[in-house]
């Protein structure tokens, strides 16, 4: 049962963090490469904070605070760029952040990691706080389903999709597009350090290796896979996609291929990325459905 826990807490924290990059590629049509280093930036921040004596929630929130303003900061000059090139300048800032974790050794421990992150105090420690610790993810992921839900069908969430279908007609429309994106990057920031915080937290330990490219191929996968530019889509990709992970760790591998197992857990992700977005690029839900039923 306490695997089961540990599974469901794991899907609910990658939901999070899937549903805060479907805020940019989904609705927005910004390919964010680099989200994975929101997601670290939010767990060192909360580590660090937490380990230093502040008190979790106040941890969290400034890890989401942080977060934002390296977003914003982020933003600034990578908006400027459009297309495959806005791609690469994200994709080159989450290996500036890899670098960083792994070299500050000062502020992060470099390759050794931060040990010893504690779990609020209500929760406590060890096996026994994961019932506690899922009704803690759950509410912040549900928390940030409804946030993201009610800002995705608000007058701006519709802004960000005519940016998304056609920036020069959104432009023609008198919307400032760099304004309303840069917004966006903040907002997904946002909810990305929350995602890193409930990790930092839940595993009690992080390091450099934590905050890869494999990472963010997987969370792609879980927002292509269940649906971009859907509320519920993301979490089913989130779902999905970490069961299936664990259920590779349990089919029967000869002990001269284990070592092969996590390199090509990365292929078949990649693999399954690719098909998806060739085959299915609407993912499980599609978008055109869910506004028919809506408007049905």
């Amino acid at each position: 049962m306490d695997y089961i826990y540990h599974i469901i807490i794991i899907c609910l924290i990658y939901s999070i963090f899937a549903q805060s990059l479907n805020l940019e590629l989904g609705f927005t049509g910004l390919y964010n490469f680099g989200h994975i280093a929101f997601f670290g930036i939010g767990a060192y921040a909360s580590a660090l904070l937490s380990l230093k004596g502040v008190s979790i929630p106040v941890a969290m929130m400034m890890a989401m605070a942080i977060a934002g303003i390296a977003g914003a900061l982020f933003s600034i000059p990578a908006l400027r760029l459009s297309g495959d090139y806005f791609g690469i300048a994200t994709f080159v800032f989450a290996e500036m952040a890899h670098l960083i974790f792994l070299n500050e050794r000062d502020l992060t421990e470099g390759p050794m990691g931060l040990p010893g992150i504690p779990r609020p105090d209500w929760i406590g420690s060890g096996i026994t706080s994961l019932p506690l610790f899922l009704v803690f993810a759950f509410f912040a992921a549900f928390a940030t389903f409804l946030l993201l839900r009610r800002i995705t069908n608000s007058p701006y969430g519709r802004a960000l999709k005519v940016i998304r279908e056609d920036e020069f007609v959104a432009q023609a429309l008198g919307k400032n597009t760099f304004i309303i994106k840069t917004k966006t990057i903040i907002v997904g920031s946002i909810f990305a350090g929350l995602a890193g915080a409930l990790w930092a937290h839940y595993i009690t330990y992080i390091s450099p290796s934590d905050f890869t490219l494999q990472e963010t191929i997987l969370v792609l996968l879980c927002v292509v896979l269940g649906g971009k530019g859907t509320n519920f889509g993301p979490v089913i990709g989130a779902f999905a996609i970490i069961f299936f992970g664990e259920f590779i760790r349990f089919i029967p591998i000869p002990s001269g291929y284990v070592r092969f197992v996590a390199p090509s857990q990365g292929m078949v992700y990649g693999f399954i990325l690719i098909v998806m977005m060739l085959k299915r690029p609407q993912g499980i839900i599609s978008e055109a459905r869910r506004s028919s039923e809506k408007n049905a």
